[in-house]
């Protein structure tokens, strides 16, 4: 026990001092706690549902996903702006953990897209109360939770340097995720033009190995001074996810094969 605290107090220590202050991200107890409420909440939801008519939510759903592409696009547009104006490499980008204002305009904006993983959690909340039981699966509940532990290790230690690129593809294809789902809100009369689902979860799929492709880069790129170990960790993390991703999309939409007669 001691060795763990020790380790623990450790890899505290090595965080990144300008965000020790910001929200969630003087410990990882907050984040936890979020979690762990997130599974009981989820659970207490679809027992509390089980003899109620589900919810339509319909205006929220709009308004919260207009609200998630606003959010998302933002991150993107200013990630990808403070990273032209701090000349930022493409393939090798140290993290800089000066007071900077560029830096820290940087740490501030990846601090926000991991409150925005936070929020995105509120999708499951929206299904439970939906009864939609079918889209609270494992590769659901599993992705939600693992990007805000991941965020949160991003914001903790690299708030900068290469993780700008995951954080920049990754709320792009959010806002393009959530502009369909709003879109899907707003009712049948729209849903008949919305023939392009299948697509968003390939452009997933896309992203998901762009992004592996980039870390994979920094790993071997000897004279790169961005932590390796994060990269090493995303792509084993890219690894797996990818594996769900693909097996949800061949159950969803490969064509069963023709029976033998």
């Amino acid at each position: 026990m001691e060795h763990l605290i020790d380790s623990y107090n450790y890899y505290m220590s090595r965080g990144d001092y300008r965000v020790n202050n910001w929200f969630g991200m003087d410990s990882p107890w907050l984040t936890v706690a979020v979690l762990v409420f997130y599974v009981l909440i989820i659970y207490g939801i679809k027992i509390f549902m089980s003899d109620r008519k589900p919810f339509e939510l319909r205006g929220f759903m709009i308004l919260y996903n207009f609200f998630q592409v606003i959010a998302s696009f933002y991150i993107f547009v200013e990630v990808a702006i403070v990273a032209i104006r701090s000349k930022y490499s493409m393939f090798c980008e140290p993290v800089n953990y000066s007071s900077d204002p560029l830096a820290i305009r940087m740490a501030s904006v990846l601090h926000f897209y991991y409150i925005m993983k936070l929020v995105d959690l509120l999708d499951t909340v929206i299904f439970a109360l939906r009864k939609k039981s079918n889209q609270i699966s494992f590769l659901h509940v599993f992705h939600h939770s693992s990007m805000v532990i991941n965020s949160w290790c991003g914001v903790k230690w690299v708030a900068g340097g290469q993780t700008f690129f995951l954080c920049c593809l990754n709320s792009l294809v959010h806002s393009i995720m959530y502009g369909y789902y709003g879109l899907a809100a707003c009712g049948p009369s729209v849903q008949k033009y919305l023939w392009w689902k299948k697509y968003l979860t390939q452009v997933q799929l896309v992203q998901f190995f762009v992004i592996m492709s980039h870390a994979v880069v920094n790993i071997f790129q000897k004279n790169c001074e961005y932590q390796k170990g994060y990269s090493i960790a995303f792509v084993i993390y890219g690894v797996f996810i990818t594996s769900l991703f693909l097996n949800f999309y061949n159950k969803s939409y490969s064509k069963p094969k023709d029976k033998i007669r």
